[in-house]
Order: C-alpha cells, then structure tokens, then sequence
C-alpha cells in the first residue's frame, strides 16, 4: 500500500509556491498577481501542517502559525482588492505597465 509522507507534502507545497512565484513574476494583471500570492501563502501554510502533523504534533505550533498566516492573508486580500478597485476606478486598467506610468 502507498504511503503518503512528509516527503510528499514538501514537495506539493513547493510546486505551488513555485506555481505562485512563477506567475507572480510572469504576470501583468494585478488581480492575477494578487491570486498568486494567495498560492504563495497556502503552500506556506501546507507546510506548517505537513511538519506539525509528522515532527510535532504535541505542541501544534503549526498549526496556530497557519492560522496566522491565514488572517493575515484574508486581510492582505481585502486590502488589495480595495487599492486594485480604486487604481482600476481611476485608470480603467488593470495591467502594471499602464499603471507604472
């Protein structure tokens, strides 16, 4: 029978925090950027479990910093979304490029 280990989820959690930089550093759309980081974020928070769950899984210091990370990533969310909501109201763009000059 196949066992799923630490191993296993070190490397999902890196797959999508390079999925996450990757588009990050490619993309041109701010709401595209923005959706990356939230990937960024929740292979961060994959890892904290992974290794709360196989190293240490007495004290759960895991798993209270992933719902740390989780906050702070809703309200890095909702700020970003406003300064994007105001920045497209006043520009009618969403690209960088445009929004650099």
């Amino acid at each position: 029978m196949f066992k799923i280990t630490l191993y296993h989820y070190i490397c999902l959690a890196f797959l999508i925090f390079i999925t996450g930089l990757l588009g990050m550093i490619l993309s041109r759309n701010i709401v595209k950027i923005l959706l990356c980081t939230e990937f960024m974020m929740s292979a961060i928070n994959l890892n904290f479990i992974a290794f709360t769950v196989f190293k240490d899984y007495i004290f759960l210091k895991g798993m209270i910093f992933s719902v740390y990370i989780t906050i702070i990533s809703a309200l890095q969310s909702v700020v970003c979304l406003v300064l994007i909501y105001i920045i497209y109201k006043y520009r009618k763009t969403m690209t960088t490029e445009e929004i650099k000059e």
